[in-house]
């Protein structure tokens, strides 16, 4: 038997006291996690759920997520994590695209149609039977008409649970992608994708005795899921749950629980450097942060520097994706951390460049995609052959991310292929322009796009936010770019935002970004003002 659900059972038969999860004044240890998750599993069975029926869950972070996420495990049923941002529209075409019989929903959902029809009206499937809404606090009545709250499903539900035994390669997850062109597609995870990428996150991180992990990244998402969830409560760790990101919450959490691990994409790392938080000691935080991993996006060099420099460790970042359940490079502990770099393949893992044609990519630093190859990659996109025909080929996985490799095997991505901009026949990669552009003292976080322009094709449009108190023109900006870029990578188009817009996961949108902010008719306009006004204005340079 190779079930995931075997590592939570294994911590609490080991440290049964032990505080599992944290969130706010609330605490389970490892017993009491493991018992809810099995009255869950008894729960499932009891509504006909079979080994292998798909069971959908939208949850924030907290402690109903890893109670309902592993008793769908221990029932031998599929868990489906659902994006907690999803609207009613949204989550119907996940219900019905991943063939859920059972969805369990936190009360705060926003796709939830609370004081409507209820769940029929809500986008009910034929497979669809069971509808538990879980609440904040214990509650015997539900908020909507035809579904049942999880505390009254659960009560008088057996506390063990002979955990269904399922075979390495039947799916354990499906996890949907973002859909950034198209509608998304599941990436179905089979027990032992998942388990062996737990204990590559061990041998990557060392195993201590008690590792006290911040999670912030929402756990509906593989990063989270996987790298802190899954690999923390199999080493036997405390979990800190945060449901919604803020980074003085965040700050006061690593100093009032000794956090030893946190892992984020980069725009969190941005935003604790960002913070005001003057009640926070940071020396301390300092003191006990042992693990500081990135991902989810390309980590700015200038933001490595300033972190390391803040809090006296050094992020080591990694890549992976829902396809490859997700760690496929990491910057190995022991290993000297190249700023900038991925990192190498970790255990158990091949990658290599490949050009369109699938063919290799040779030569220092050369660009080519990223494609990955072992037991990290999935089975597929559930229900689609032909989806996953055009990522697939021998084993390998495309990832549609362009990449260079230096001369000892160490990665670095260069940017996504569909965020490519080619101006004038030239080739511009978005990252390098954002790398150059955070070293300016009066930028604090920049996105890089292209945007129609006749006479070149594409031109570069900078979307920056202004560090706090800034006094900087478009001119002056643009002036400096050139100054410090070649001719043809410089932004001619200069943004001025108060936010950039990302995901659920902490992603900046640059789809968002060429969709609202990509005018390619816009004047130039000169400010001399506050870097803090709302409005935003863009200045196109000479050529």
């Amino acid at each position: 038997m190779l079930n995931l659900a075997a590592m939570l059972e294994s911590s609490a038969r080991a440290v049964p006291d032990r505080t599992a999860i944290v969130l706010g004044d609330q605490q389970l240890t490892y017993a009491e996690l493991d018992a809810t998750a099995c009255r869950v599993a008894d729960l499932l069975r009891s509504r006909g759920i079979e080994p292998g029926d798909k069971v959908a869950l939208s949850c924030p972070n907290v402690p109903w997520f890893p109670a309902v996420y592993y008793g769908i495990l221990k029932a031998g049923a599929v868990a489906v994590p659902l994006n907690v941002l999803l609207k009613s529209r949204e989550i119907t075409y996940h219900l019905k695209d991943s063939e859920a019989k059972a969805y369990f929903c936190f009360e705060d959902t926003p796709g939830l149609p609370l004081g409507q029809e209820g769940w029929t009206g809500f986008g009910n499937t034929e497979s669809c039977e069971h509808f538990f809404v879980m609440t904040a606090a214990p509650a015997l009545e539900s908020p909507i008409t035809g579904a049942q709250t999880l505390t009254a499903a659960l009560t008088g539900r057996s506390t063990t649970f002979e955990t269904v035994a399922t075979e390495p390669g039947d799916t354990a997850v499906i996890l949907y992608t973002s859909g950034t062109t198209g509608l998304p597609k599941g990436a179905e995870l089979t027990h032992s994708n998942v388990t062996l990428n737990v204990l590559t996150c061990h041998k990557l991180f060392g195993e201590v005795e008690h590792d006290v992990h911040l999670i912030a990244l929402p756990l509906f998402h593989s990063f989270g899921q996987v790298v802190q969830m899954n690999a923390g409560l199999a080493s036997r760790a405390t979990l800190v749950l945060l449901p919604r990101f803020d980074p003085r919450s965040a700050l006061a959490l690593m100093q009032r629980h000794a956090v030893t691990f946190f892992a984020g994409v980069p725009t969190m790392y941005w935003a604790l450097l960002e913070a005001d938080a003057p009640d926070v000691d940071l020396p301390q935080i300092a003191k006990n942060l042992r693990i500081a991993g990135s991902g989810g996006s390309a980590l700015p060099v200038e933001i490595h520097r300033r972190f390391g420099e803040r809090f006296s460790v050094t992020i080591r970042e990694g890549y992976g994706l829902s396809e490859t359940s997700p760690a496929a490079t990491f910057s190995a502990p022991g290993e000297e951390v190249r700023p900038g770099s991925i990192g190498r393949p970790v255990w158990g893992v091949e990658v290599d460049l490949v050009a369109e044609d699938w063919t290799p990519v040779t030569g220092p630093d050369a660009v080519g995609e990223l494609v990955i190859r072992g037991h990290n990659i999935m089975k597929g996109y559930y229900n689609r052959p032909e989806a996953t025909a055009e990522v697939m080929r021998n084993g390998w996985f495309r990832t549609g991310d362009l990449a260079r490799r230096d001369t000892e095997g160490w990665y670095y991505v260069v940017d996504r292929a569909k965020d490519l901009i080619i101006r004038g026949g030239f080739n511009v990669y978005p990252r390098e322009i954002e790398e150059v552009l955070l070293t300016h003292p009066a930028v604090s976080m920049v996105a890089v796009i292209g945007v129609p322009n006749e006479r070149h094709g594409e031109e570069i449009k900078a979307c920056v936010v202004l560090t706090p108190g800034a006094v900087l023109s478009e001119e002056e900006l643009i002036a400096w770019c050139k100054e410090e870029m070649a001719g043809y990578k410089y932004p001619r188009l200069v943004e001025f935002l108060d936010i950039l817009p990302t995901n659920a996961t902490g992603k900046i949108l640059k789809r968002e970004l060429r969709d609202t902010h990509g005018d390619p008719h816009s004047r130039p306009v000169t400010r001399t003002g506050d870097a803090g006004t709302a409005d935003a204005r863009t200045i196109e340079g000479d050529r």
